[in-house]
């Protein structure tokens, strides 16, 4: 079994390697019951956020065998969400990022570092 914070950095690259802007990564153990990480990027645009989104599951997929358990949203609506249980992506447009807040929201969760 794979723990969640190596789906997690694998959901960052795959993202990543579609240009994701401003990628935050929060590991909510200890702080959320339902997960344990949520990745929150942003796209420029609805193809971008669709290519983002279509990089993380391919990714998860052929990596881990694994598709999300639910998928919400869509690249017209600005926000998509993917859950893979232990770790929820959040591919937002810019405008849509800031009127949400994930991190704010989500403050007392500690950001893990994607420098590695």
């Amino acid at each position: 079994m794979t723990d969640s914070e190596t789906i997690a950095r694998a959901c960052a690259r795959a993202a990543a390697d579609k240009k994701a802007e401003n990628l935050v990564l929060l590991d909510l153990r200890g702080v959320s019951g339902f997960t344990d990480f949520f990745l929150i990027c942003s796209g420029t645009s609805e193809p971008q956020l669709k290519a983002i989104s279509s990089s993380i599951r391919e990714s998860i997929r052929e990596e881990f065998g694994q598709r999300p358990l639910a998928e919400d949203g869509y690249p017209a609506s600005q926000w998509v969400v993917l859950d893979f249980g232990d770790v929820i992506c959040h591919l937002f447009h810019g405008e849509k990022r800031e009127f949400y807040d994930l991190e704010n929201l989500w403050s007392d969760a500690r950001r893990v570092s994607l420098d590695s």
